[in-house]
């Protein structure tokens, strides 16, 4: 790890447009934010590495890299940068940390009913980003959308056409259905059913135990927000118990579970 700093100076570090900011700012940069990039780049070394790719705002890593290669007597790596994609919140980047994400593993219908929330404006980044079609179809539904057409339309076929990636494109017309039948008030065909035990439990523990959400103080969120249902009907009081029996429970739009508690 010495031998390793050794090979890339402070002044250099500094570049970073960040580290710079904080610096004038008298903002703490701790030492152990230099070793970051250091080992990043250390792996282009260690893998003898012709091309790097990463996002937009990996590109002082990457450079990192490369100048690490030729302290060690290697030719540069060549780099590519590619854009951020905004997350489902339309402020962040996507990322499973901020919970504002699609996982490539997760449900055809849960998959559809995210891509289906993000905004009309956030979509286009989607379809440049994520969508095989050709720019010029890209740019004609724009043209479509600004003569009236509803922009609902266009997000269906960009929903569509990642799920049937992901999965098929059976999966993808069946993941249209349930969204329009929960647009309706109903419920999905393939809600997974599970069993609890402790009758009468409280609201949140249920919400929590048939893994709904990730924590009670989440699922008292949801009650306050008017966002849990059991059977259809909403429920407003945190103190609930829900005596023995099977119910349909949902938080949220997207989110539910056949539940039978003993």
């Amino acid at each position: 790890m010495i031998q390793l700093a050794a090979k890339y100076t402070v002044a250099r570090m500094m570049e970073r447009d960040d580290f710079t900011k904080r610096f004038r700012s008298g903002i703490p940069i701790s030492v152990h934010e230099f070793l970051y990039p250091l080992m990043q780049g250390y792996d282009s070394v260690a893998l003898k590495s012709d091309l790097e790719l990463g996002g937009t705002d990996q590109k002082f890593n990457l450079l990192v890299g490369r100048e690490l290669q030729k302290e060690y007597g290697q030719e540069p790596q060549c780099i590519l940068t590619m854009p951020l994609l905004v997350g489902l919140d339309g402020v962040e980047k996507m990322s499973k940390s901020k919970g504002n994400y699609v996982g490539v593993t997760e449900a055809p219908s849960e998959m559809f009913g995210k891509l289906m929330s993000i905004s009309d404006d956030l979509m286009w980044q989607y379809f440049t980003l994520l969508s095989f079609r050709p720019l010029a179809e890209i740019d004609l539904m724009k043209q479509e959308i600004a003569a009236g057409r509803n922009p609902r339309d266009c997000k269906v076929l960009l929903a569509q056409e990642i799920v049937a990636r992901f999965h098929s494109q059976a999966d993808a017309e069946k993941a249209l259905e349930d969204f329009n039948h929960r647009a309706r008030g109903g419920v999905p065909d393939d809600i997974p059913a599970l069993s609890l035990e402790g009758a009468p439990l409280g609201i949140a523990q249920l919400l929590k135990q048939a893994n709904l959400v990730p924590s009670t103080s989440e699922a008292n969120r949801n009650i306050e927000q008017g966002g849990v249902k059991i059977d259809g009907a909403t429920v407003s009081d945190k103190a609930v118990k829900v005596a023995a029996g099977t119910y349909v429970v949902q938080v949220g739009k997207r989110r539910f579970a056949r539940v039978t508690l003993a």
